[in-house]
């Protein structure tokens, strides 16, 4: 091997092949796994049943590319935002929303977006790289690591709904979520993962084909192929009818319900009419809706709804017997709530110039 390679970017067939050729039994890999995925070893020192001999040689071949917590905000009711340096000095967010019956790591896929949703903040900036499969694991960690250093509560749930989009790194996302939930890993159950997509209907069929265990949500914000075009332009590509097909194919494959996400704004998607074009909707596709509070960003195009048209939206629903949740927003005053992701830090300023 030429170059230090990223000890965790290998899987377990590679490691395997690795401690043959110099001459170390296989078992050794899983040894090494469980330090680096259940224990989240950093070093190779730390890795305390390995033979002397043999950690001097992991050095000399590999790294551990461990990103590290740079910044940390504490929101008014208790959200928790953190910019997370990677190894090449880029930076990405993450949240711990804190709730009484749960404990949620809202994390990023990507660096940046190449996504231009009108109302998200994360959709202003370029997409840089995708993140590898240990860099959205170490997310996980981190916020874990927060749930009981601020609440003593473990970690009850992940959604993927932070930076980037989930299923444009989807080799890189599943194979996160393998480590996440393997008993050598976080050993988390997969019905506690969301990952959240803006709709691209070839890979909603591969996760269909790939018969997936975790929960999927679809943001969807308007149930009517032009609005929805006017604020996400990936519908032009991804639209309303084929989402319908590549979304029952998911449900009857995995039998699980997708969830809709709904921004409500101001004036644009907030009607009675909005919420019957919804009810239809559902009807094609067994889901369940999260009706979502909109958070301002800088440029100010849209606006919250009032919140007696919330209601009388929700209840249209309810009464045409769609399950309906209003989320109200968290961590807005620092940045952190749905949609607001955007790398205001200092520090990823100066990692984006």
């Amino acid at each position: 091997m030429q170059g230090k390679q990223n000890i965790r970017s290998l899987s377990t067939e590679q490691l395997q092949a690795y401690f043959e050729e110099i001459g170390q039994p296989k078992f050794r890999a899983n040894q090494v796994e469980q330090w680096l995925w259940q224990k989240q070893a950093k070093s190779f020192d730390d890795m305390t049943n390995l033979p002397l001999e043999i950690r001097p040689r992991l050095e000399q071949d590999f790294v551990v590319n461990a990103l590290t917590i740079a910044e940390e905000q504490l929101s008014n009711d208790g959200t928790v935002k953190c910019a997370f340096k990677l190894h090449d000095g880029k930076v990405v967010e993450g949240v711990l929303i804190p709730a009484k019956d749960r404990m949620t790591a809202c994390i990023s896929s990507q660096v940046g977006c190449s996504l231009t949703c009108k109302f998200c903040a994360t959709g202003k900036l370029k997409r840089m790289r995708n993140l590898e499969p240990d860099e959205i694991f170490d997310q996980v960690v981190a916020i874990k690591d927060m749930a009981q250093k601020y609440y003593n509560k473990p970690l009850t749930n992940i959604v993927y709904m932070g930076m980037g989009e989930p299923l444009l790194n989807y080799k890189n996302v599943l194979t996160s979520i393998a480590r996440i939930t393997d008993d050598n890993g976080l050993g988390m159950a997969s019905k506690r993962i969301t990952v959240s997509t803006a709709g691209i209907d070839k890979m909603i069929r591969k996760l269909a084909e790939d018969k997936v265990k975790f929960r999927l949500a679809l943001s969807l914000h308007a149930a009517n192929d032009t609005k929805r075009s006017q604020i996400m332009p990936i519908n032009d590509q991804n639209n309303l009818d084929t989402l319908a097909e590549a979304l029952d194919e998911f449900h009857n494959n995995t039998k699980n319900r997708v969830t809709f996400e709904y921004i409500i704004f101001k004036d644009f998607n907030d009607t009675i009419h909005d919420a019957q074009e919804l009810v239809n909707y559902c009807k094609r596709v067994p889901a369940r809706v999260n009706i979502i509070e909109y958070n301002p960003i800088d440029d100010g195009e849209f606006q919250q709804a009032d919140p007696e048209k919330v209601d009388a939206f929700a209840a249209h629903l309810e009464r045409h017997g769609v399950v309906v949740n209003i989320r109200r927003s968290r961590g807005k005053d620092i940045d952190a709530a749905c949609g607001q992701l955007a790398n205001k830090n200092k520090l990823a300023n100066e990692a984006a110039a």
